[in-house]
């Protein structure tokens, strides 16, 4: 069989998750479902909101945070929106995809017009949907030209979503939805709001590829080996190199959260700012060692009149931000705080400099040097990234990130999201606040640990 097929009988297969798989797959739903309604209060949600309600009238399924119901593609784009736009989402990082986004707004969506779902069917159709993007980046070897959590995503989501509702032709569905990729690392290099944007186009296609097989179309069939197939034109590699561990190897079990609002490829230098704990007047220099990747994707210049998006990946002011604050809140993105004076002067005491990392799509190792107005040196060796696998969030980061989450998202009017997410996630019935508060004192799952200490929030 060729490696296409060997993928599509991976997603149509039964599958036990083993423990530790579940509970990754859960915790990153919480993770993911907080990041969203975090998200839905962000700058531009609310006009991504009022584009979608205006392409068509339904209520399939809900928003984020919201007890708004739109249309089941149109949810799907607001949400994935929602998850991406503050750049708190989890990652694959040796895969460089934001593998639970675009996969979690699209089959939230499709589970809430089914009306629900078995909450272990959901989990497993959440990680094989996961599984799928995030091998897709593994088996690339070209650096990101398109925006890889869009593309990947995209078809991951799809089968997905075709598997929930069980969609017998997978190989439509995987045409379809590779026949509406889109969105490139352009929106990236300017720090613009198209970069969100381009996961919540993903999102719905991912629904819509599903819709158009079920209304009985087709789509190519050799999507992603052919000769104008995935990886000639997206990406260069060999999915094979993937596919021959599929069901041995879960890459969900491989994600990594990120703990600030920010850029992936920021967080192993504010990690390490954050520990460090520098006064700002002792700081006369850093200088941060990186693979090529990290200096492209957030060594942008300090510019005084930098966008919210702009400064999510801008690896200087968010070491100037770590330094000052002590945290990353996406509230300090603002004209009056990016353009201070003292701010920007702490800012360009940053410098990046590109090691000898052959891999183009190396996120670490990494290295950190501060040179203190006394003369004095730190210097630290930063071999993972927090948040990754190999570097967990300890209980205290996990729960500082759900509660600044829960603080930026307001008062969401039901309380399951932030306190029994798989519940949230597989059984849409709208409940009324009071019911709502009942569930927030006395949530149905408990928690656990993800085997190395860290607390796993369901």
């Amino acid at each position: 069989m060729s490696a296409t097929c060997d993928l599509l009988a991976f997603v149509r297969a039964d599958h036990a998750l083993p423990e530790h798989v579940r509970a990754a797959a859960l915790h990153l739903l919480g993770d993911t479902l907080a990041v969203g309604a975090a998200g839905s209060t962000a700058p531009g949600a609310e006009g991504v909101l009022q584009a979608a309600r205006g392409w068509g009238v339904g209520d399939d399924a809900r928003l984020i945070g919201s007890d708004e119901r739109l249309p089941a593609a149109s949810a799907a784009f607001v949400n994935g929106f929602a998850i991406h736009c503050l750049e708190w989402d989890a990652v694959h990082e040796p895969a460089v995809v934001h593998a639970l986004s675009v996969v979690t707004a699209a089959l939230g969506a499709s589970i809430n017009r089914m009306g629900g779902c078995d909450p272990d069917d959901a989990l497993t159709a959440l990680a094989v949907g996961v599984d799928v993007a995030s091998g897709l980046g593994l088996a690339a070897t070209s650096p990101l030209s398109f925006f890889r959590p869009a593309t990947a995503g995209c078809i991951g989501a799809a089968l997905a979503v075709a598997r929930i509702e069980k969609v017998e032709r997978l190989e439509d569905v995987l045409g379809l939805a590779y026949s509406s990729l889109a969105g490139t690392m352009q929106a990236h290099v300017e720090g613009s709001i198209a970069l969100p944007l381009q996961i919540a186009n993903a999102a719905r296609a991912a629904i819509a590829a599903v819709d158009l097989v079920k209304a009985g179309l087709t789509g190519p069939h050799d999507a992603l080996e052919g000769p104008f197939g995935y990886f000639t034109l997206f990406d260069s590699g060999d999915l094979s190199t993937y596919t021959r561990e599929l069901g041995r190897i879960w890459r969900i079990a491989e994600i990594s959260v990120k703990p600030y609002p920010s850029g992936r490829a920021s967080h192993a230098v504010l990690g390490t700012l954050s520990d460090l704990a520098l006064d700002p007047a002792a700081v006369e220099s850093i200088e941060a060692y990186v693979p090529p990747l990290i200096a492209r994707l957030v060594g942008r210049p300090v510019i005084a009149d930098m966008t919210p998006a702009y400064a999510r990946l801008c690896l200087p002011m968010l070491a100037a931000l770590m330094i000052t604050d002590g945290r990353i809140d996406p509230r300090r993105f603002v004209p009056e705080t990016l353009a201070d004076p003292a701010l920007q002067a702490l800012a360009c005491k940053l410098a990046i400099t590109v090691d000898g990392n052959p891999d183009p799509n190396a996120l670490f190792p990494q290295a950190l040097v501060v040179r203190l107005a006394d003369g004095s040196t730190i210097e630290r060796a930063i071999p993972h990234t927090l948040g990754s696998p190999d570097a967990p969030l300890s209980a205290a980061g996990t729960a500082a990130k759900r509660a600044l989450a829960r603080e930026l998202a307001g008062d969401v009017p039901d309380a399951r999201l932030f306190d029994d997410p798989l519940v949230y996630f597989t059984n849409p019935t709208c409940l009324s606040r009071a019911q709502s508060r009942d569930v927030a004192q006395s949530p149905s799952t408990a928690l656990g640990t993800n085997g190395k200490g860290a607390t796993v929030l369901p």
